[in-house]
């Protein structure tokens, strides 16, 4: 999970580089805006998909990243073969946009989409129930200085299926984290599939309850 820093020597955007699944992943990022930068959970999530393969296999599957920020995940679970629908605020797209087309363009096998979601918002219309057909969700650190946290849990609720599988890392720093995960908990089964005390981050694997026997 190396990161390197490239100050802008000739070009007046820095950039950071990254190295997932066999490619040098270029990142630009924006200081100013917690959504606009490569978080260690967002690390965390991409060295899990790369990893673990065999278990939470991407190829061909429909993926939808929450909160995508800087889009390395969505990046990533491209190159690992993925259908990928990356969403964010309306005002993060443009650098989430540039970041996910030079880093996938002519390297995956399904071109990722760019859009628009703000969380509990115009879902229905935007992202109708009878078109979700996401195989995994994926998010990481979308808790964070929030404050529309009910409106997240809706959107998770509103893009998840049955078979739907939510894979979600969390740094914890405040209460808010805790009381967050025992709302999620309600609607959804959860596993707390790897830890990571010495960055207080945890990744979770959640499905929704009441599924109906396969």
């Amino acid at each position: 999970m190396a990161r390197c820093f490239f100050p802008a020597l000739v070009t007046t955007i820095p950039w950071e580089g990254f190295h997932f699944v066999g490619h040098e992943i270029r990142i630009t990022e924006a200081m100013d805006c917690y959504g606009a930068v490569v978080w260690p959970s967002a690390l965390v999530l991409c060295y899990f998909l790369e990893t673990n393969v065999k278990q939470y296999n991407m190829v061909d599957k429909n993926v939808i990243e929450i909160g995508a920020g800087t889009g390395l995940i969505s990046i990533v679970a491209s190159l690992l073969g993925a259908h990928v629908t990356a969403t964010d605020l309306p005002e993060l797209l443009g650098n989430l946009q540039y970041n996910i087309s030079r880093n996938t363009k002519m390297k995956c096998k399904h071109l990722p989409q760019v859009k628009e979601l703000s969380w509990g918002i115009a879902l229905d219309k935007n992202f109708p129930r009878s078109s979700n057909n996401f195989d995994y969700i994926l998010a990481a650190d979308v808790v964070y200085a929030h404050p529309f946290l009910e409106e997240l849990l809706i959107t998770f609720d509103h893009l998840c299926k049955e078979a739907t599988i939510i894979l979600w890392v969390m740094k914890f720093r405040l209460e808010k984290e805790n009381k967050f995960i025992d709302r999620f908990k309600e609607l959804f089964d959860v596993e707390e599939i790897s830890s990571f005390p010495s960055l207080n981050i945890k990744l979770y694997k959640a499905m929704k309850k009441n599924r109906r026997s396969a």
